[in-house]
């Protein structure tokens, strides 16, 4: 039976990432942060198959505790302070978590585990506001928040330890993925929640930010399978993970009120500044060619079907929490 380690199991990713990897009949160890309030609603239901090791990714004794007890064949390194809005007001946090916290875990495998297969989390933050329309392996980076660029110091380092140590490190270069487990700070999520509670006579309006910024939205679950077959390869290497179709925020929008059968959104939607980046990212649209030819991936989840699964999951959610008058 092979061993997993995960960080970031509590995260939208981590979550889907240890249903694909109980699957596939592995051993899945998960290291979770001690908080007062454990949060753990999105693997409530694996809590009896998985090993939690507490840790933290700015604890170097505590990764090397981690890896010790879970002697990984696998690590997937997908801990950070991942919100970009927030990245702005908590860049030395973000900086800790994100980037030194990846150094910490890339040390603490190299020491104890060398032959462990390293998949580290980047993402499509990193292009910036790419000079070329669509983005791939080959494409310079320009990130253009304190969670890019610490997010590029992870990846750069990821690279450097593959190359130096001759370690198994790939990178997955992510664009944006969604899903009902995505954090209520997410746009995509804020849109389903509010709209849902608009749905359901709960809210009247929705207030958004840059509603024409483009994204390049794809389904975890999907993405997760592709981290996988990453780490299956004979070599590492680095893949843009994509659907290759890009949609508007407005776009978004408008799709989670056709999920709900309400036609005039506008009416609902305010735009509001506070919800601006000091420095916006207009388009992000990745090609996952070389995913396809050599891993043999293609994402499943259709735009549409995504928005509805996740208005579905944030209507049945807020119902359930209605008390009745």
């Amino acid at each position: 039976m092979k061993s997993a380690l995960i960080t970031g199991l509590t995260g939208q990713d981590g979550s889907y990432l240890a249903e694909f990897l109980l699957a596939k009949g592995y051993k899945v160890y998960g290291v979770v942060r001690r908080i007062s309030t454990p949060n753990h609603w999105r693997i409530e239901h694996l809590l009896d198959k998985i090993t939690i090791i507490d840790g933290d990714v700015t604890d170097e004794s505590s990764l090397i505790n981690a890896v010790k007890i879970s002697a990984p064949d696998e690590v997937y390194n997908l801990a950070a302070q991942s919100f970009v809005g927030t990245s702005w007001k908590q860049p030395v946090a973000t900086a800790e978590a994100t980037a030194i916290g990846t150094l910490k875990l890339l040390e603490a495998v190299r020491i104890f585990a060398p032959k462990a297969k390293v998949y580290q989390a980047s993402t499509s933050e990193m292009y910036g506001n790419a000079t070329e329309t669509i983005q791939d392996e080959q494409t310079k980076f320009r990130p253009r928040s304190p969670y890019a660029i610490a997010k590029l110091f992870s990846h750069w380092m990821a690279v450097n330890y593959r190359e130096s140590y001759d370690m198994f490190v790939a990178c997955g270069i992510l664009f944006n993925h969604e899903s009902p487990r995505r954090g209520i700070e997410f746009v995509t999520r804020k849109i389903t929640d509010g709209v849902a509670r608009i749905k359901l006579g709960l809210a009247d309006s929705l207030s958004l930010g840059n509603l024409d910024a483009k994204r390049d939205w794809g389904y975890a679950g999907d993405y997760v399978e592709a981290m996988w077959l990453m780490l299956q390869q004979d070599t590492p290497e680095d893949f843009v993970i994509s659907t290759g179709v890009t949609h508007t925020v407005k776009d978004f929008v408008e799709a989670a009120f056709k999920a709900v059968g309400i036609a005039d959104w506008q009416k609902y939607v305010k735009q509001d500044p506070r919800f601006m980046r000091p420095a916006e990212l207009h388009t992000l649209q990745g090609s996952s060619k070389k995913a396809e030819e050599k891993l043999g991936w293609k994402p499943k989840v259709k735009f549409e079907e995504l928005v509805k699964m996740m208005i579905d999951e944030d209507l049945k959610n807020i119902q359930a929490n209605v008390k009745p008058k």
